[in-house]
């Protein structure tokens, strides 16, 4: 928590127990929830919590780029707390997002940038597919 509140500080944000505990939420997962996913998570420590107060801290943290906002297609946006550019996997059956970490994006960009003298100052990469635990259940 003290690594939080630290990277909450360093952006100049006021450091509240709401702040704190949506951004520890979105810290300590790989599942890339929605507004309302870390609402329900966050029910039992603090009930108190509005909807409305876990979209204003999102929009807050993605301010400050301590968070990245991702739409991948649904009708609704999931949030990642690795703020560096990375591809993600998405299950056209069950919906997981998963972090795809490999080198071979980075390779493609720099191949890319050599090959058209164009500057690649960004990317987003979503792949959809089947996760391996569909695979087997299908």
């Amino acid at each position: 928590m003290d690594q939080i509140t630290a990277m909450l500080k360093a952006k100049n944000l006021k450091v509240t127990p709401q702040r704190l505990a949506i951004f520890n939420v979105l810290c300590n997962t790989v599942e890339h929830p929605s507004a309302e996913s870390i609402y329900n998570a966050l029910q039992e420590t603090h009930p108190t919590m509005s909807l409305a107060t876990i979209y204003k801290t999102l929009d807050t943290l993605k301010k400050a780029n301590l968070i990245q906002e991702l739409n991948v297609g649904e009708d609704r946006f999931r949030y990642d707390a690795i703020i560096h550019n990375h591809p993600h996997m998405i299950c056209n059956h069950c919906g997981q997002v998963y972090d795809l970490h490999t080198r071979v994006v980075d390779q493609l960009i720099n191949q890319l940038q050599s090959e058209t003298d164009f500057t690649i100052e960004s990317e987003k990469i979503f792949l959809y597919g089947t996760c391996s635990d569909c695979k087997v259940a299908h």
